[in-house]
C-alpha cells in the first residue's frame, strides 16, 4: 500500500502516524511563526540583496549611499542602529602608501616616508562573482515574495486572522524595541 512505510520489520501507516489534530496544530504554529518573522525576513532578504552588490558602501553605490540602505545594512550586519558619523576633521590622515620610520635622531622621532611599490606577482584571474550575486538576488526576491504570500494567506483565513494580525504587528515591533535597548 502507498501509505505504508517499512521501518525495520514493522510497517508504519503514515496516514495514522501523525493525527489530523496534531498536523492542524503544526500548521497553525507554522502560520503564526511565519507571520511573526515575515517583517524581518523581508528586511534581511532586501538588505542582503543590496549588500551582495556592496550598495551599502560608497564604492558600491558610487557616492554616499542613501540613509535607508545604511540603516538596513547596519541592522543586518551589526544588529544595531547605525552610529552617527563624526564630522570630518581638518587633519588629513596619512597617505595610504606611507609608513612611520625612525629618523635616527635622539628621542626616537618618527617621520613619514613613502613606500616604494614592490613588484607584484602576475595577477591571477579570479572567478566572476556575478553568477552568485544574481542567484542571491533571485533568492532574496523569492524570500520576499514568499513572505508576502504567506502573510496574505494567513490574513485571508478568518479563523486565524486576529492572531495573525497580532503576530504581524508583534513581529514588526519586537525588533524595533530590541534595537532601542
Amino acid at each position: 500500500p502507498s501509505g505504508d512505510w517499512a521501518v525495520g520489520r514493522r510497517n508504519v501507516d503514515l496516514e495514522n502516524f501523525v493525527t489530523a489534530q496534531t498536523m492542524r496544530r503544526v500548521r497553525q504554529f507554522h502560520l503564526y511563526l511565519g507571520v511573526f518573522f515575515a517583517p524581518m525576513i523581508v528586511l534581511f532578504a532586501l538588505s542582503g540583496a543590496l549588500q551582495t552588490f556592496r550598495l551599502q558602501e560608497e564604492k558600491g553605490w558610487g557616492s554616499q549611499p542613501p540613509a535607508v540602505i545604511e540603516w538596513m545594512a547596519s541592522v543586518h550586519m551589526n544588529s544595531r542602529l547605525p552610529k552617527a558619523k563624526p564630522p570630518a576633521a581638518g587633519a588629513k590622515p596619512p597617505e595610504a602608501g606611507a609608513k612611520a620610520v625612525e629618523t635616527g635622531a635622539q628621542g626616537g622621532e618618527m617621520a613619514a616616508v613613502g613606500v616604494k611599490a614592490e613588484k607584484k606577482a602576475p595577477a591571477v584571474k579570479k572567478p566572476s562573482k556575478l553568477p552568485m550575486q544574481i542567484f542571491v538576488t533571485l533568492l532574496s526576491v523569492g524570500l520576499i515574495l514568499s513572505a508576502f504570500l504567506g502573510v496574505a494567506i494567513a490574513l485571508n483565513n478568518r479563523a486565524t486572522r486576529v492572531v495573525s494580525v497580532a503576530m504581524l504587528v508583534a513581529g514588526s515591533l519586537v525588533p524595533i524595541l530590541l534595537l532601542k535597548l
